[in-house]
């Protein structure tokens, strides 16, 4: 009966962290255009969220899990995590078709403005989506755990970055000409996306709990991928450094508390 209660509850964080993600599209469709101070504030606020549970919601616990003899499961689980998501971020195909963008002769974009904007928007379109998969294996992975905390820590922390990145996912598309319908169409799919690995992370760390440490370090590695490769050097790209430092700072300290009280 307790694990079909944490099942649930694990069911209810899925579709929690696919609504936020639709919620923020949602916002993004109708605001249309984020300024880039405060879409850098926001994913500056998250990326420092996120920073703080990767190590303390995620690679800590894992390292506590495995104890003395299975010391090399966290250390092998992040540099997975990481690679996992490099290799992703190498492998997944250009956006063009997807998004209704087709190339015309010579592989100009005959509806944007510049080849290379365009190229840009996609492919941090691309980023964001590709990683919310192991998003949602992070969360779905921790609720194996003994600790029920720590899950709620990274749900919560998941949830509230997903509203600015499901902004930041559609509002681009429709800056460079992506019709309403492939727009949502594709913050549909990224919303499934996090879902389907909340389910897969939590069916992995129930079959294989001898290795929820690795599991769960892999998660954390690929969090502090996305951070440092994709969100981090956003941030900084539009001269708003600053506010984006404070923000990261801010949200380490946010995600602190939330961890302390949860």
């Amino acid at each position: 009966m307790k694990a079909m209660t944490v099942f649930q509850q694990m069911l209810i964080c899925a579709g929690g962290l696919g609504f936020a993600s639709l919620l923020g599209s949602t916002i993004g469709l109708v605001v249309r255009r984020i300024p880039h101070r405060w879409n850098d504030i926001f994913l500056g606020f998250c990326a420092g969220m996120m920073l703080t549970a990767s190590l303390v919601c995620l690679i800590m616990p894992a390292v506590e899990m495995a104890g003395p003899g299975g010391w090399w499961q966290p250390p092998v689980g992040v540099a997975a995590g990481v690679f996992l998501v490099a290799l992703l971020d190498r492998i997944m195909p250009h956006l063009h078709h997807l998004t209704g963008l087709d190339c015309g002769p010579g592989g100009e974009e005959p509806h944007a403005p510049g080849n290379r904007s365009v190229d840009r928007v996609l492919l941090f379109v691309m980023a964001i989506a590709i990683h919310k998969f192991p998003e949602g294996l992070a969360a779905g992975v921790v609720f194996d755990g003994a600790d029920m905390g720590n899950a709620y820590t990274v749900a919560i922390t998941i949830a509230l970055q997903n509203i600015p990145e499901g902004m930041v996912v559609v509002t681009p598309l429709l800056m460079i000409g992506v019709s309403y319908p492939r727009a949502i169409g594709v913050g549909i799919a990224v919303a499934l996306m996090e879902i389907a690995g909340v389910l897969l992370g939590y069916l992995i760390g129930d079959i294989s709990s001898v290795l929820l440490p690795a599991i769960t370090a892999i998660a954390g590695g690929a969090m502090l991928y996305v951070i440092s490769d994709e969100m981090i050097p956003e941030t900084h790209s539009h001269g708003f450094e600053k506010p984006a430092t404070y923000a990261l700072v801010a949200g380490v300290m946010c995600m602190l508390y939330i961890q302390m009280f949860v």
